[in-house]
Order: structure tokens, then C-alpha cells, then sequence
């Protein structure tokens, strides 16, 4: 019996927002990557996301290793999006909280 060699595709898939998921599940790459830079094993995220299998942490690791630059673009484009999104949060929670404090005052005279 001889092994047989097959080339695999990632378990990466990019949903309708643009953002790469891990294998069937919707864990993002960037949580799986950054788990894995933050010395967490495999084993150890597939127990923290139990909907990830532990051979598409491996491939998706492996991927990682393989393409560390197009890899580390996207997830620093990733973290400036996420930046965007919080300034864009704390300016309607300020205005939020701006209003709530104006109906409390006229709640009080």
C-alpha cells in the first residue's frame, strides 16, 4: 500500500463581509492566528472554539507559516477596520450619552 499525495486547499473561506473564516465554522483567521502567536496550541483552540475541528486549526496555522506577509496584511488591515468601527462606536455612545443625560436634567426640573 503506498500513501497517496494530495495537494489541499486551506480551510479558509471569505464570507459576505469580506472577513476569512476557518473551516466550516465562524470563527475568524484572525482569532485562530492571533490565539496561535499568543502561544496557544492548537488543542487548545479548538477547546476555546469548539466548532473549529483540530485539522483545520493545523492547515490554517500551516497556511499562516506559509504566507506569514499576505497573511499579517490582512489581519493588519483587519485591526485598522476594527479601529474604524470602534472610533465610529464611542462618537454615537458619546452622543448617546449626551442625550440621555439632557432627559434626565428636564426628568428633574
Amino acid at each position: 500500500m503506498s500513501l497517496v499525495l494530495e495537494c489541499e486547499t486551506p480551510p479558509l473561506r471569505e464570507d459576505e463581509t469580506g472577513a476569512i473564516r476557518v473551516g466550516n465554522s465562524r470563527v475568524l483567521l484572525e482569532t485562530v492566528i492571533r490565539a496561535f502567536q499568543d502561544g496557544a496550541s492548537p488543542e487548545s483552540i479548538v477547546h476555546r472554539y469548539s466548532t473549529l475541528s483540530l485539522s483545520d486549526v493545523y492547515n490554517a496555522i500551516a497556511y499562516y507559516l506559509r504566507h506569514q506577509d499576505s497573511v499579517e496584511a490582512y489581519l493588519n488591515q483587519r485591526e485598522q477596520l476594527a479601529e474604524s468601527v470602534q472610533q465610529r462606536l464611542s462618537t454615537i455612545q458619546s452622543d448617546i450619552g449626551l442625550i440621555r443625560t439632557r432627559l434626565l436634567s428636564q426628568q428633574n426640573q
